[in-house]
């Protein structure tokens, strides 16, 4: 997708080799408008998939997963990290690492939003070590749901996280595939190296 990478390259900021700043525009300012050209995206992805709910988890994933419900016409559920006074009981939750915070969270999904009978399009932000992905297809799982697939808006291609889902025959769309953050430069994977 040109004007995610455009995006990438002109307002990301590489922080080391492994970390890529994107608060600009995904993280922590959102840009409406390229979140509204990611839902188009992804909804047309997954266009014939049936899909009846798409799952993400707070807080980054939220707004492209928005998008792509409204383009699919579908419902958009987020999993909790932290418990609340109305989010007590009768839950799915799985344990996530996050590399980036160096913290482990328990993740929640409510029994009434998640039922066996959805088909459920699983979409976040970044994908690096797929710690979050394993933990919500967990929750989809408990769900006895069906998994149609995975939406990434920025995955990097240079770390296990890709390989190990779609090794597992999720399929796996990418938005945007990062190659390489060495020097302090972004180097995107090309068409037909994600074709593999």
């Amino acid at each position: 997708m040109e004007q995610l990478k455009n995006k990438i390259m002109h307002e990301g900021k590489v922080l080391s080799d492994t970390v890529l700043k994107v608060d600009s525009f995904l993280n922590h300012q959102i840009d409406p408008e390229l979140m509204q050209e990611i839902g188009k995206e992804f909804a047309e992805r997954f266009r014939n998939s049936n899909i009846t709910k798409i799952l993400s988890i707070e807080s980054s994933g939220i707004a492209p997963a928005m998008m792509a419900g409204l383009y699919l016409g579908v419902p958009v559920i987020f999993a909790r990290k932290r418990k609340s006074l109305t989010l007590t009981d009768r839950l799915y939750s799985s344990s996530v690492y996050s590399f980036t915070k160096k913290e482990t969270n328990e993740i929640s999904v409510s029994k009434d939003f998640l039922v066996k009978e959805d088909v459920v399009l699983l979409i976040d932000d970044f994908l690096a070590n797929g710690q979050a992905v394993h933990g919500l297809v967990d929750i989809i799982e408990q769900a006895e749901a069906q998994l149609a697939g995975v939406g990434i808006v920025i995955e990097k291609g240079f770390q296990s996280g890709g390989t190990e889902i779609r090794d597992k025959g999720i399929r796996v769309e990418s938005l945007a595939i990062v190659r390489s953050l060495e020097n302090g430069e972004v180097a995107f994977q090309e068409e037909e190296e994600n074709a593999k």
